[in-house]
């Protein structure tokens, strides 16, 4: 009876490979599953017959399978579990005493002992072979970074209006965003010790009809002795940076809209006002200098998911009077088209020489009639516009009248990130995204075509542009410029150069001369897919960088499950979209897109050592599929999800699009293990020294099984003066330390939600702490939450 439930179960895992192996192979895929599944038959049949033979035929099956294995891919562990898992099992039950005492020999041949001994010698090979990849890591780059300071005094180290070792005045700390801090009590010797210092919780939770990408990335500013926090439905929160005890909330009531894309903040913007007013000041402007010194000397400001700007009080958290009308700026204003929810700012502006410049977010594949993407400088005091710099009317900046019916450009490229600045070059740089839709080409202006996923520098006291760099030519994959450029001067053969440095999504580093905008090392235009639906074109090169962390172009066995049929089904899947590289566009059929619409790099950035000029980053690798879709078979709405994943409906469009990871059957992705890194690059030269796999299937799985095999991530690092890194973003609940020189983790501590932000680190009373926010992310599905953790040495 064993040998018959067995044998049938051989032969239904064969029928299933034969069927699955001839779609592939008529696709143009591997052969391999056919012949296994002959094999599976064929054991299935002889153990039914009770025949010795089965053994045999089996030891050549996985045998075969073996040696294909290790011909595909090497010696890669999680590579060789799915193909190998299933059938070593088979095997093992095959050579158990209930299954092999009653199988009989139909001539002398079988009678011998030779079949197990065969049988189990191909197991034993099978086991060592995965017990020595085991103990291999083929995705690993193993190095270390130069611990050598540029050779220039401290005092004379640019990072940006530095305010104080102790002290995190603005998102990446400074306007240069290299989120680098020069504390050093914390170190790689001591970061082990780390403990939980306090705690507090917003009582911001995600609500039953919140948005599917509500998410909190905040990362809190500090000044003195305070913290400032906004959170996802727009509360702004002070803190005491010391004990965690709130001074004070203000609840912008910005209500809730299920047509927002996202639910989010990161960030509130700091201005403490100066004692004199500026110099050739009008009296009007001398009058509200007066009136702000006196009212709100000290203010933070907060944007909102339902498109305002808010000026409070950093001492009591109640709206500064004289800013806008009675505190606030409706953004929506000169929008020639603006649907409840369509267009927010969800980044902290950057405030500078007495202006407060602000972009917007709009959502993404919701509608051809969205909100401009313009960039705006208001009045830090009064609100009053002082110039709007419209990508769709790039040359003109002087403010418009919207109260004459001015009105912005629909539908322009906008800059939903967060800005970086450098007051002694006067220029404002900006992350530029794309306007609606993005994977819809063919009806774009040439101001579209120019500045769409490009970076951006404006002149701070104009708007005026100076320069712009485009990273992808004719985007259709959504690969707008989601980081921070980080600002650094370099330097580079004795000489310090005003440097930028620009993640991307498709994991290109551009290192730019800030003032011009030009490369620091040759870039090359490298061919890339053509194949566009009739009405659109792609461009014939794309441009990528010197130091670049691009993955390596998919091929089948790169596909990945947690079972030999998975995989097949995955491998099914590649052969059956349209993918001929990075950059195949988006087709009715389907494409890959590969890195996916979340990146390599996103709103996290990366972090800076402006001493040693190394860059500690978080690669994630995670394909995405694109599939168009017509507009007149498009659902009424309603049945749409209008995000990175499900249907986009591009109202206005003649094509809507389905998106969505690379998954298998069961939900995991189709390409296999590590999906995510850390990584350290050196900026001299321009590449990569180290690179690690990063984060745990802990809260990827319904066991709470703590395997490292590297998880996708979203958020940003922090790094310090003694060289450690600290982390948080990977889609297991957990903060992490790591040593900047070799990416070694050093500690890490376990998150009551998801850590998808960026940290920060300051110190009051000679003490360093260091403060992650955790709170999910909806697009990942992390543990939703509301807390601020502190932590500092015992």
């Amino acid at each position: 009876m064993y040998n018959a439930v067995l044998g049938v179960v051989f032969a239904v895992f064969g029928a299933i490979l034969m069927l699955g192996g001839g779609w592939l192979l008529a696709l143009g895929g591997s052969p391999y599953y056919i012949l296994a599944g002959i094999g599976f038959v064929a054991t299935g049949v002889l153990l039914i017959r009770k025949r010795r033979a089965a053994l045999a035929v089996y030891a050549l099956t996985l045998a075969g399978t073996l040696i294909w294995a290790i011909w595909e891919i090497g010696f890669d562990w999680w590579q060789l579990a799915p193909r190998g898992g299933i059938p070593v099992l088979l095997g093992l039950l095959l050579l158990l005493p209930v299954s092999y005492r009653n199988l009989k020999s139909g001539n002398a041949l079988e009678g011998t002992a030779r079949f197990p001994m065969a049988l189990g010698g191909v197991i034993a090979a099978s086991i060592a072979v995965a017990g020595y990849a085991m103990f291999q890591d083929p995705s690993a780059i193993k190095g270390e970074l130069t611990k050598d300071v540029v050779p220039r005094l401290r005092t004379a180290l640019n990072t940006g209006n530095e305010s104080g070792d102790g002290e995190w005045h603005q998102y990446g700390r400074t306007g240069f965003g290299q989120r680098w801090s020069p504390l050093e009590q914390i170190t790689p010797a001591n970061v082990k010790d780390l403990v939980l210092a306090w705690q507090y919780q917003t009582g911001d939770v995600k609500r039953p009809d919140d948005v599917g990408e509500t998410t909190y990335q905040v990362t809190p500013i500090k000044i003195g002795e305070n913290l400032y926090v906004c959170t996802p439905h727009n509360i702004a929160i002070s803190l005491n940076a010391k004990t965690g005890q709130e001074n004070w909330r203000f609840d912008a009531n910005s209500g809730m809209n299920p047509d927002r894309q996202h639910q989010t903040c990161r960030g509130v913007t700091w201005w403490e006002t100066p004692i004199a007013p500026v110099a050739n000041a009008t009296p009007e402007q001398t009058a509200l200098h007066t009136v702000a010194l006196a009212e709100c000397p000290r203010r933070v400001y907060l944007p909102t998911a339902d498109a305002r700007l808010i000026a409070l009080n950093a001492d009591t958290g109640k709206p500064c009077s004289f800013f806008g009308d009675q505190g606030t700026l409706r953004l929506e204003v000169g929008m020639e088209y603006n649907p409840a929810g369509y267009y927010y700012s969800t980044s902290p502006p950057v405030v500078t020489e007495g202006k407060i410049i602000v972009g917007g977010a709009v959502n993404d594949n919701f509608s051809t009639k969205s909100p401009s993407g313009v960039i705006r400088a208001f009045d830090i005091d009064s609100g009053a516009l002082l110039w709007n710099w419209d990508s769709g009317n790039p040359d003109v900046t002087t403010p418009i009248d919207a109260a004459a019916g001015e009105r912005y450009t629909t539908n322009s490229p906008n800059s939903w990130s967060v800005f970086s600045y450098d007051e002694t070059l006067g220029l404002v740089y900006l992350p530029m995204g794309n306007r609606v839709p993005d994977q819809l080409g063919y009806d774009r202006t040439p101001e579209v075509e120019r500045f769409s996923s490009s970076i951006v520098a404006l002149d701070i006291a104009t708007g005026q542009l100076r320069w712009v760099r485009q990273t992808v030519h004719h985007d259709l994959w959504d690969m707008d410029v989601p980081s921070q450029p980080v600002l650094i001067d370099l330097t580079r053969d004795g000489e310090v150069i005003p440097a930028l440095v620009g993640p991307t999504k498709q994991g290109d580093i551009w290192v730019l001369d800030r003032r011009t905008g030009e490369p620091l090392s040759p870039r090359e235009e490298v061919p890339a897919p053509g194949g566009a639906i009739p009405q659109d074109w792609t461009s014939p090169t794309q441009p990528i960088t010197k130091l670049t962390f691009r993955p390596e172009t998919l091929v089948e066995p790169n596909m990945w499950g947690i079972t030999m049929f998975d995989q097949l089904s995955c491998r099914i899947k590649f052969r059956s979209l349209d993918y001929e590289g990075q950059y195949t566009p988006p087709t009715l059929k389907g494409s890959i897109v590969y890195p996916g619409n979340f990146g390599t790099f996103n709103w996290g950035s990366v972090a800076i050592d402006p001493e040693r000029q190394v860059m500690f980053g978080m690669p994630t690798y995670l394909p995405f599929t694109s599939r168009l879709v017509p507009a007149a078979d498009i659902p009424p709405k309603g049945q749409e999800t209008a995000s990175e994943q499900g249907l986009n409906r591009n109202e206005g469009a003649d094509f809507g699009v389905v998106m969505g990871p690379l998954l298998s059957a069961f939900g995991v992705p189709c390409t296999a293990p590590p999906w995510g890194f850390v990584a350290g690059a050196d900026l001299r030269g321009e590449h990569v020294v180290w690179k690690h796999k990063n984060g745990t299937v802990r809260d990827m799985t319904p066991l709470p099984l703590k395997i490292k095999v590297g998880v996708p991530g979203i958020g940003g690092p922090v790094i310090t003066r003694s060289g450690v890194a600290f982390l948080g973003a990977a889609v297991d609940d957990y903060f992490r330390a790591y040593d900047l020189t070799t990416g070694a983790q050093l500690w890490e501590t376990r998150l009551p939600a998801g850590g998808q932000s960026t940290p920060m680190t300051y110190t009051v009373d000679d003490k360093q702490y260091v403060v992650i926010v955790a709170g999910g992310h909806g697009s990942v599905g992390t543990k939703p939450g509301d807390y601020i953790m502190a932590y500092a040495l015992p």
